[in-house]
């Protein structure tokens, strides 16, 4: 409140009435000083609490106006005691809207440090389980620190990890916490118990305390429970491959939508964990491991947003084409506040499994990260810090280019981390080369820097991998990144996706029989009609 105090104490200094402001945490606690001074006046809520409105005290000092302060916090200013009834209104008048923008501000701040709090507490766990799972060809070996793990971040003290036994039917449980006795399993078609159920239905399931009692459940039942259940989300849709239950919530809270939405992302980690094994143990099978290997560059392309995604703001199309089955060129996108849209694409070094593994990370990680700020170099400054121990460890690194489109303010803001293939193309077919601000990711630790010029709405936004300007034909001689950009240029009033169509043409007529020697991928955006510049 130091602001306020100042203010206050200059308000004082004018005209000699004291300004306070009281806040009460509790209906029974007694108020506070918040911010002012309250001069020679006691609490004026001990002989008035207004609701609402505005009381004034003859008290034996002089005149004390008390209003009620708007807003969600239980807060009064007080003026006076004074002589001065003229400064007392006039303060009253003045110094309400201060106050209340001031506690409005402080609420905000709070409820913002709580929320980066809760998403870092979340990113964390997220990268944690990606780390145990990516370690480990056996989901046994890693199940009961995943369990623990999950109990810790949502405070429950007992749980399990259920995994299908197909042959018999039966979901085995691979992980235990807290149960007050061994488990059993549970028959997939069991009428009676909650984790049968979710397993079927494929949806997640809270159950109130004393609801859907089951012997099966009862050692991890203690009030309410959470199931979610396990999914491998094929071409063919979801896979049930088991289910995680939680119970005895610290301080007998329920589970809420935000415990239900992070188990359920650990979930789908944990199912991509188990098909992974199955797919080590059907190795020696080159068929299946071929069918298999599609499967996975489906799930990795699921892992890609669709580009109407930034529909209406901008008109987006995007294309990713791995080297193998796999890999690990991505691009993300994101709607943001105020109308303004997010555009990132990467390219992680080499390609294959290691690089497909780190490419959805980076996609778990910026998908949270980029809903706590809209600058670029913060975001990408936060994906460094969650990415830094992997980047090591694999001793690989990645090239990233996250670019933020404000159509209102007619600006774009870039964070160009080592990434050479971005560009804007204008209306008059200029390109111009949206410049490194910083080196790759993995290669030092300083923190990314950001970068602003100006946007128009007839310019066009290009993004690409160096898969396809390297791309080679027979004659081992490179596409090149002019080429790419002429065909752009000579496209940018066309739609979006029509910009992407036309140079994939340019790279499968240039590499003909060859095959890929990089993995391939381009972004383009332009703005829709109204650009998103229409008002709220």
């Amino acid at each position: 409140m130091s602001d306020l105090d100042a203010v206050f104490a200059a308000f004082r200094d004018a005209t000699g009435c004291p300004a306070t402001v009281w806040t009460q945490p509790s209906p029974q606690e007694p108020l506070q000083i918040e911010g002012g001074d309250p001069g020679d006046a006691s609490a004026p809520a001990a002989n008035l609490r207004p609701a609402e409105g505005t009381q004034e005290l003859a008290t034996a000092s002089g005149l004390q106006i008390v209003a009620r302060i708007p807003g969600a916090r239980a807060a009064w200013l007080s003026l006076g005691p004074t002589a001065d009834h003229d400064a007392a209104r006039l303060g009253l008048k003045l110094l309400l809207p201060v106050a209340s923008q001031v506690l409005r501000s402080q609420l905000e701040v709070s409820h913002a440090a709580q929320d980066l709090a809760e998403r870092y507490e979340e990113i964390n766990l997220l990268y944690s389980i990606g780390e145990i799972l990516g370690r480990t060809v056996s989901l046994e070996d890693a199940a009961k620190t995943i369990l623990n793990e999950i109990s810790e971040t949502v405070g429950a003290r007992r749980g399990a990890i259920y995994v299908i036994d197909r042959t018999v039917g039966m979901l085995r449980p691979v992980a235990v916490l807290g149960a007050s006795a061994p488990l059993a399993d549970i028959a997939a078609d069991d009428p009676h118990t909650v984790t049968a159920r979710v397993f079927r239905t494929h949806h997640a399931l809270t159950v109130a305390d004393g609801a859907m009692l089951a012997d099966a459940e009862a050692p991890i039942r203690r009030g309410a429970m959470l199931s979610v259940p396990i999914l491998w989300a094929s071409p063919q849709g979801g896979v049930p491959l088991g289910v995680v239950d939680l119970s005895g919530r610290r301080g007998g809270q329920p589970f809420t939508a935000s415990d239900q939405k992070l188990v359920t992302a650990i979930a789908t980690q944990v199912g991509t964990a188990i098909q992974n094994t199955r797919l080590v143990r059907a190795s020696t099978e080159q068929a299946e491991l071929t069918r298999e290997m599609a499967l996975a560059h489906d799930l990795q392309m699921k892992l890609l947003p669709p580009p109407q995604s930034l529909a209406p703001v901008a008109d987006c199309a995007a294309r990713v084409a791995p080297a193998e089955s796999v890999g690990g060129d991505f691009y993300n996108l994101f709607q943001l506040p105020d109308g303004r849209v997010g555009v990132l694409i990467g390219d992680v070094s080499s390609h294959g499994y290691r690089s497909a593994l780190i490419m959805a990370l980076v996609m778990s990680a910026t998908a949270i990260h980029a809903r706590g700020s809209s600058d670029p170099a913060a975001t990408i400054g936060a994906l460094l810090v969650s990415l830094a121990d992997e980047l090591r460890e694999t001793e690989m690194f990645m090239t990233v280019c996250y670019v933020v489109i404000d159509p209102r303010a007619q600006t774009m803001t870039w964070c160009n981390a080592g990434h050479p293939h971005a560009f804007v193309v204008h209306a008059d077919g200029e390109s111009q080369r949206l410049e490194a601000t910083d080196p790759p990711l993995g290669l030092v630790d300083d923190a990314p820097h950001a970068a602003t010029r100006a946007w128009r709405a007839d310019d066009v936004l290009v993004l690409f991998t160096d898969g396809i300007s390297d791309a080679r034909n027979a004659q081992k001689k490179r596409l090149g990144e002019r080429a790419v950009l002429e065909v752009v240029t000579a496209r940018r009033a066309e739609a979006a996706w029509r910009v992407v169509d036309g140079v994939f043409a340019l790279v499968e007529g240039h590499m003909g029989a060859m095959p890929p020697r990089d993995d391939q991928a381009l972004v383009v955006l332009r703005e829709t009609a109204d650009g998103g510049r229409r008002t709220a």
